[in-house]
This record gives structure tokens, sequence and C-alpha cells, in this order.
């Protein structure tokens, strides 16, 4: 059996890998996030809430269960949030950087850090996702944190690499950016004031010429990416370069 750990399934690109991954009967998907849409026999929703760290912390335990029958483990950190939007300095509340870094960067390592503990001494093949940003290679005016971010994630990812590549473990560790996606982070944007994002209308005009991907298409990509992992040694990734 196939176990794959994902955050954020309730709805955009987690839901939509689940339900593809679901497809196969020897598949099974653990949905990390608050709320379950998901009902299928190889399924199991596991409420936690990625902004209540101690939560995270004291739930982890229910997460990495030990799966014995494993031939391959996958966690994918899915889950992500765009934070207000606004310049620094301007009106913009110190407690949000907080929420952005604890549910993109903290709450991912987190769980990095328990699913190489847990597994440690486990013979299937192991592999690390986490979905990342174009955002975190290059600064947009307004998006601070998150930029700021994704690019923690993109080195943690690199590093964490390393560590393995230095053990000799065999995990793989990757940072996906997954492109521009139709999805309700992308409806936020949209709502921007152009005096705190100065390019919203680009965005706004990624959606009326259908330029958006969709996150079936994009799950799909993702999908066929951790069937070649392998044949992938840069741990920075663009889906749109597949």
């Amino acid at each position: 059996m196939n176990y794959y750990i994902i955050t954020g399934t309730s709805k955009g690109i987690g839901k939509a890998l689940a339900e593809e991954l679901l497809k196969e009967d020897n598949n099974y998907v653990v949905g990390v996030c608050r709320n379950s849409t998901i009902t299928h026999k190889n399924y199991r929703h596991q409420p936690l809430d990625f902004s209540d760290i101690p939560a995270v912390e004291h739930n982890l335990q229910k997460v990495f269960l030990p799966y014995n029958d494993a031939e391959k483990l996958v966690l994918i950190n899915n889950a992500g949030v765009l934070g207000d939007i606004g310049y620094v300095g301007e009106a913009m509340p110190n407690e949000r950087f907080e929420f952005v870094f604890d549910v993109n960067v903290i709450v991912p390592a987190m769980l990095m850090n328990t699913f190489l503990q847990v597994y440690q001494q486990h013979p299937a093949q192991k592999l690390i996702v986490n979905i990342s940003s174009g955002a975190g290679k290059y600064p947009i005016d307004g998006w601070a944190s998150y930029c700021a971010s994704k690019a923690a994630l993109d080195m943690l990812s690199m590093t964490v690499q390393k560590e393995q590549d230095m053990r000799g473990s065999g995990v793989k560790v990757f940072a996906l950016a997954p492109g521009i996606v139709d999805t309700q982070m992308q409806e936020n944007i949209r709502q921007a004031d152009v005096e705190r994002f100065s390019t919203v209308d680009k965005f706004r005009d990624y959606k009326e010429t259908n330029a958006l991907a969709q996150p079936e298409e994009v799950a799909a990509k993702i999908i066929q990416f951790m069937h070649n992992a392998d044949k992938y040694n840069d741990v920075v990734v663009d889906v749109r370069n597949m």
C-alpha cells in the first residue's frame, strides 16, 4: 500500500490530489486539515488547525501511524496561506506575519521532522513534496510575508535534502511550485486594492483570459512528478517546466 499524508485536502490542489490518488486501490490518503470534504474507504481525515501550533504538536502522533504495510510513504505539505496583502509598515498587523509563517513554514517543518523521525527505520520508499511558489524566488509588492515564507520553504527543502543525502537515507525532498492555479487564494488576490498590490490587474486578467490552471490539471502533473521523482536532481522544481 502507498500512503500519502497530504495537508489542506478540503479544497483546491490538496483535494484534487487526494481524489486523483484515491482512484487507485493501492493508495491510501491521510488528509490533514480542519474540515473533511472527502468520503472514501481509503481516506482518513485528521483534523488540525495549522494556526494553532501547540495543538499541531500535541496531535502529530495521530498523523504518523506505523503503516506497517507501506511500500511507499509520501508527505505532501500542500496547505498554505497568502496572508494579508499590503505594504510592510503600512497598517500591517504584526501578528499576521506570525500566522503566515506558522502555516507556510513552521508546520511543514514540524511535519517533515516528525515524518523523518517516525519512519527513519521503515523500509518503504520515502518522499516529501512541499508545495512552494514562484513568489519565493522574486519579490512581489504587497506579498512580503508570503514571498518570504515560500523562500524559507525552498531553503528548508534544500537543506533537508542535503542532510538526507549525507545520511544516505534515500529520502527525496522537493519544493514544487504549481504555477498559477484557479483556487480560493487567486480569488482573494483579485479582490486586492491596487494601492496595496500594484499588479493586481494582471491577476484579474489571468482569470478573464482563462490563463489559470485548474486544480485537477495541476494535481495530475504532481502525481506524474511523484511517479518519476528519481529522475529529478534539483530540489526546487516548477510544474510548468515538466
